[in-house]
């Protein structure tokens, strides 16, 4: 089987295992989703979840993040870890998309990648979930997927993207990242594949 034959597979797989690929992160526009998406850096987007509707209920436009006090975000962001940082990119970037692309979030990798704070892993996400572009989204779970069932052999983020762009249907891949997030949790954790319990243990090359 080649790997494309293999990728094509796991699609199918997941896809009927997770019949709703959602992003777990909860946001109303884009800026919201670009903003939960930095703070998710090092922290659980459950945590994200509880500290972003108290975030956005004070800051409601791109206006208010552009004119915003750096101890103030940073002291309700406190709890996602990196705050500091966090706080000054979430600033930066929304005065950047001010100035810079007229106050809508950019839709292109390369645009979206010198905002602050946003690298290759939010910046497909948001070409994607907001922007509907095929997007490959190199979240831990997907790279220690991709490993396991033996569509790649690095854990390189940029190197595990460019090899599935290759691999995946342009309309399938950025759902088909999502789908391997929820079966990264649930199922093929980091700590210990479940494989007994796995829709792709018939494919998988750590399973055969």
């Amino acid at each position: 089987m080649t790997k494309k034959e293999l990728a094509l597979k796991a699609v199918e797989a997941l896809k009927k295992e997770y019949p709703d690929a959602l992003c777990s992160l909860e946001a109303q526009n884009p800026l919201e989703l670009l903003i939960a998406t930095r703070l998710s850096a090092q922290c659980t987007d459950a945590r994200v979840n509880l500290v972003t509707p108290v975030l956005f209920a004070k800051y409601k436009t791109l206006d208010d993040f552009c004119n915003a006090r750096v101890e103030d975000i940073e002291e309700i962001i406190h709890s996602c870890g990196f705050y500091h940082a966090k706080a000054r990119d979430i600033i930066g970037m929304a005065q950047k998309i001010k100035s810079d692309f007229g106050g809508q979030v950019p839709d292109t990798i390369e645009a979206l990648t010198t905002l602050p704070g946003v690298g290759r892993k939010t910046a497909n996400l948001i070409v994607g979930d907001v922007y509907h572009k095929p997007a490959v989204v190199t979240d831990t779970h997907l790279i220690r997927l991709a490993n396991r069932i033996g569509l790649v052999e690095t854990k390189d983020p940029v190197k595990v993207e460019m090899a599935l762009k290759k691999l995946l249907p342009p309309e399938e891949s950025n759902n088909f990242c999502h789908r391997c997030v929820l079966h990264g949790r649930a199922v093929c954790t980091a700590r210990k594949a479940h494989c007994e319990a796995c829709v792709l243990a018939p494919i998988c090359k750590k399973k055969i």
